[in-house]
């Protein structure tokens, strides 16, 4: 278990050679990217380039608060963007793309982004679970749930009884996943 983000770091460019983390504000893609969220999402996202943390093909595009995050949060993000590099190796660059920007629709009703975006955050959860405790991991639903149906992520998976249903289930594997650690580590 990896406490400290520079040896996580280290981890992923073990995995993944050309891994790189640059500023979203010093990204001309980055900026661009923003703009077209603010435009298609009717200004409902207008915190891309501060707030959200983004894999693009082996770059992870990070807001300039990254410097002054926490370490246990930036291991935890770090965790879930790792995620996002495995999808991108598992489905190549083209594939990644397409499921993540467009079935159903890209905007509204997103099903490949939000199966791409419920494995990451499960990581998420795992993760929260593993350094900060159960009780922070359940105490993420709420945020978790609005991200997946608000502008957030395009309004990706707008039901948010299936959203908390996918958490509950989440949280039972972790559970389990846990449960199952200990016995193994007793025996």
């Amino acid at each position: 278990m990896t406490r400290f983000p520079e040896e996580l770091v280290t981890e992923i460019r073990e995995e993944f050679p050309r891994f790189r983390i640059i500023h979203k504000a010093e990204s001309p893609l980055s900026r661009w990217i923003d703009r077209v969220l603010r435009w298609v999402t009717l200004g409902g996202m207008r915190s891309y380039l501060t707030h959200y943390h983004t894999v693009i093909g082996y770059t992870l595009y990070v807001p300039d608060s990254w410097e002054t995050t926490a370490p246990l949060e930036k291991v935890i993000t770090l965790r879930h963007e790792r995620v996002h590099l495995r999808q991108r190796k598992r489905y190549g660059l083209p594939l990644m793309a397409f499921l993540y920007l467009v079935p159903l629709f890209p905007i509204g009703l997103a099903y490949g982004r939000a199966r791409l975006e419920w494995e990451a955050y499960e990581e998420t959860l795992r993760a929260t679970a593993e350094l900060c405790g159960m009780d922070a991991a359940r105490a993420l639903e709420p945020e978790i749930v609005r991200r997946f149906t608000s502008s957030d992520y395009g309004w990706m998976w707008p039901f948010p009884q299936r959203v908390e249903t996918w958490y509950a289930a989440a949280l039972t594997r972790l559970a389990h996943e846990n449960e199952h650690s200990k016995t193994s580590a007793s025996t």
